[in-house]
């Protein structure tokens, strides 16, 4: 069995940056670790040139890439899409849907199931997202109106058991009577997130008490603070600082939530309580100027890429992400001024502890699944490695 050993480089843990040590991969696991030029016998060497080496990171949610939305319903779609963004870094992957008809959410579920059968050279497929339906109208953002619903016990159960590689679905909790679908999500052991909510602070709380933990990307599509005649009310957004155990997730492109919000964010949340996503559209990956629809190939909107962005045809409100974890991780670190291994950690472990799969990745521990990222100071990187093989290296 093939034995690889990554020297020469700087090992990004979530408390701190380790020179003079290296790695040893082996049947896709970390298997070894040593000191300086202590290399151990019968080894291939990866020379990481004095860069970091960090874990893989982790997309807990994204609709698409490469000019591919994950429910084109083809598997070429949710490949190339993955791979566009395996290329950025990502080495586990979230498939995340829109609100759509029926008939496309369980072709998407299916087609998913065969793509994760024949991908073989991509990042890992962890499972599926549903982002929707059951959402507030009022905040249903760029949610198609015409197929939100209220949480239905025949609808979900008919959703929820049409495919086993539903991992996590985004929900307006105060359309959860009694809490049914979320009781069910737990029973499957399913993350139940709050998503395109009107909650207020008391339904918000009571939510977290009955297992929504999680918080679909912090201000957007959410309820904040508003007034109702004499009094004040709590949102989404308060709630989540409030709750000092539910997580959160953000768009760390820079542009969805400006920088001096996300500084203000981690004021007021715990660092390990913060996942970064990029909730990108098919548009990631593609340069400013081209055209991409926002959506499905026979519903989509028209959308135009300008300044790292997707933007409606008339410029006046943001159409979508178009963000890769890499830029993700140097939002955090060159703009926000994070710690390296801060950055590091909301991209890897966070996630991987939100989605229940830190035991096997998130961070370079023994045993731990050989999911590695090379790159330089302005996170630019040279090696994507993904069940110790090199999947992807700069030319």
């Amino acid at each position: 069995m093939k034995r690889t050993a990554i020297v020469g480089g700087k090992l990004v843990t979530p408390y701190r940056t380790v020179s003079d040590m290296g790695l040893v991969m082996e049947g896709g696991k970390i298997v070894s670790f040593f000191k300086g030029e202590e290399i151990p016998d019968n080894c291939q060497i990866l020379d990481a040139k004095g860069n970091y080496v960090s874990p893989g990171f982790i997309d807990m949610h994204v609709h698409g890439g490469g000019g591919h939305d994950f429910m084109d319903g083809t598997e070429r779609a949710i490949i190339e899409a993955a791979k566009t963004h395996m290329m950025h870094g990502t080495t586990s992957i979230v498939p995340t849907t829109l609100t759509s008809t029926d008939e496309d959410l369980f072709n998407f579920l299916e087609v998913y199931r065969s793509a994760k059968k024949m991908m073989t050279d991509g990042p890992s497929l962890l499972g599926v997202h549903l982002e929707g339906p059951y959402f507030a109208l009022s905040q249903r953002g760029a949610q198609d109106p015409r197929y939100l619903r209220v949480p239905v016990k025949k609808h979900y159960m008919e959703i929820l058991n049409h495919s086993n590689d539903i991992i996590r679905m985004s929900v307006a909790p105060e359309l959860d009577e009694e809490y049914a679908l979320v009781a069910e999500l737990k029973s499957r052991h399913i993350l139940a997130a709050v998503g395109h909510s009107d909650a207020v602070y008391q339904q918000v709380a009571e939510a977290f008490e009955r297992g929504y933990t999680h918080i679909t990307h912090l201000y957007s599509g959410m309820s904040s603070l508003h007034r109702k005649n004499a009094f004040r009310y709590l949102g989404v957004v308060e709630s989540a600082f409030l709750i000092d155990d539910m997580t959160v997730e953000i768009i760390a492109d820079g542009k969805h939530l400006p920088i001096e919000l996300l500084k203000l964010i981690l004021k007021c949340k715990p660092m390990n309580k913060i996942s970064l996503i990029t909730d990108s559209s098919r548009g990631a990956g593609m340069a400013d100027g081209q055209h991409v629809l926002l959506g499905s190939l026979k519903n989509g909107q028209d959308s135009i890429i300008d300044g790292g962005v997707a933007f409606t045809p008339d410029r006046l409100s943001f159409a979508s992400s178009v963000c890769t974890t890499d830029r993700c991780v140097r939002t955090m670190y060159k703009s926000v001024g994070v710690r390296i291994e801060e950055a590091v950690s909301m991209m890897t472990i966070n996630p991987a502890r939100v989605m229940g799969i830190d035991a096997t990745k998130g961070s370079l521990d023994l045993r731990k699944d050989a999911d590695i990222c090379i790159f330089n100071d302005n996170i630019e990187l040279s090696h994507v490695i993904v069940n110790g093989e090199i999947r992807w290296a700069a030319s």
